[in-house]
């Protein structure tokens, strides 16, 4: 773990000796071999890594979409490996944010729409859903953009409805993986700002995998993986 004050409160998220390994022929492949990271609230970590050493594999860990094969994932103190399954669904859906490289966006909803759905999967009321969204969406300057469906929308602004539901259920953690890699120099460092700063003003646990160097700058820390291990960098 990074070193904190005895004073901080347990990371948001920790990943302590995570292992993951596949089958490749007779051998195992060894990607991740004790991987330690943990992310405090408010705290925002770039992941840069290249393709290959393990990067995707340990955001799918991080984010309980794949269990490791060795080590223990606590997410806001709860260890989570050996969970039923059913307990690390509703974890990963209540306290866990996921934003991609595409937006995933549904077409047939309106910006609205979109990010009221997981509240409403939660369980949430329609008209509770509806202030909720729509105050994310000011909160993200797309006001205005409510009723449109996302073939109305720029670029930037689709992956700006995607944050938005991606904290619809206001998670502890968000994990992104290159959230701007589709998008121009210009509009990337405009969406990649919001992000940044809600994760301070939120209180986020947030890891963002990404190459763009000048993005990872910006962020609290920067870790890559080698050798199967998680290393911070300076």
């Amino acid at each position: 773990m990074t070193d904190r004050s005895a004073e901080d409160d347990y990371p948001a998220l920790y990943l302590y000796g995570v292992q993951r390994r596949f089958a490749e022929g007779d051998h195992a492949l060894e990607i991740l071999r004790g991987c330690d990271l943990a992310v405090w609230a408010g705290q925002s970590v770039a992941l840069i890594a290249p393709s290959g050493t393990g990067k995707s594999t340990l955001l799918q860990i991080a984010g309980l979409l794949e269990k490791p094969d060795g080590g223990e994932v606590y997410v806001d103190k709860k260890a989570t490996v050996n969970l039923p399954d059913d307990e690390r669904t509703a974890l990963r859906r209540n306290a866990i944010g996921f934003v991609y490289q595409s937006h995933h966006l549904l077409p047939e909803f309106s910006a609205l729409e979109n990010v009221m759905l997981p509240q409403l999967i939660r369980g949430l009321g329609k008209a509770e859903a509806a202030d909720r969204a729509a105050g994310l969406l000011h909160y993200l300057g797309l006001g205005e953009r409510l009723k449109h469906r996302p073939s109305e929308l720029s670029g930037g602004e689709q992956q700006r409805v995607a944050i938005a539901r991606s904290v619809a259920n206001a998670p502890r953690v968000l994990l992104a993986d290159e959230p701007t890699g589709n998008l121009d120099p210009h509009t990337s460092h405009h969406v990649f700002g919001i992000l940044t700063r809600l994760v301070k003003e939120t209180g986020l646990a947030a890891i963002v995998a990404t190459h763009n160097l000048d993005l990872a700058a910006q962020m609290d820390r920067r870790v890559t993986i080698r050798e199967g291990k998680v290393v911070e960098l300076a």
